[in-house]
């Protein structure tokens, strides 16, 4: 135990430097959101944890939306959606569900950054005019794109994001096992940060932020209705 957190304590002091460049990416998406966006994340297989992660939660933005392609969800079985996320075409195949603004910022989540569906995201949210960025690990970038253009996430986005999570994704190491994931938590770490920076400069130019409050905390139910109102027209909350 004590070895697990020590060395994800030490991805995440990696992480704590880009906060510069994190404080520039919430001023970006705050602008946006004063336009009338939102923050849309993609993911599949684990990687759509952290975009569900981020969605009507206590504490979270209001203006959060994931993207839905049941096929690369482990619902539809951890094989298949792995296949999936490999495979070229999925996502252009449900394009027509995707409501992607030129005001919205979209996060593509994937820690190798290599493979043809959050690829296929990258370049449909490019060409609606969305702000992309990417949440990966750059330790990957040898390992080539299962895209035909050959490009990897990380040549196509705005920005990255870098989780600096190792390949193989454990932290520990026992003879030839690894084991100990990262991703997830270093993950989870970045995109609640960088909501936070996004609430707080909301906060510094106007009276309040959309910011869910708990449902177990009594009288919430009226504020989170308030601020469903506000964004039912491009989020579902039913």
């Amino acid at each position: 135990m004590h070895q697990y957190f020590k060395n994800i304590q030490q991805l995440l002091n990696q992480v704590e430097q880009q906060e510069q460049l994190l404080k520039e990416v919430a001023a970006t998406i705050t602008t946006n959101i004063s336009k009338g966006g939102i923050i849309q994340l993609f993911g599949a297989g684990h990687s759509f944890l952290l975009a569900e992660e981020q969605f009507y939660r206590a504490g979270g933005l209001v203006p959060v939306k994931p993207i839905y392609i049941d096929s690369l969800m482990l619902a539809a079985g951890p094989v298949t959606s792995s296949r999936n996320e490999r495979t070229e075409g999925v996502v252009p195949a449900h394009r027509h569900l995707f409501d992607i603004c030129p005001e919205d910022t979209v996060i593509i989540i994937s820690t190798s950054g290599r493979n043809a569906a959050p690829i296929e995201m990258a370049f449909e949210a490019k060409e609606r005019g969305a702000l992309v960025i990417s949440l990966q690990s750059l330790c990957y970038t040898k390992q080539e794109s299962t895209h035909s253009s050959g490009k990897r996430l990380e040549e196509i986005v705005d920005i990255v994001l870098n989780t600096s999570v190792p390949v193989g994704d454990g932290v520990l190491h026992s003879g030839d096992y690894q084991y100990g994931a990262s991703s997830t938590i270093v993950g989870a770490t970045m995109l609640n940060a960088l909501v936070s920076m996004v609430i707080e400069q909301l906060l510094a130019v106007q009276q309040e932020a959309p910011v869910f409050v708990s449902n177990n905390i009594n009288e919430s139910s009226a504020k989170n209705e308030k601020y469903c109102k506000q964004f039912e027209k491009r989020i579902t909350f039913n």
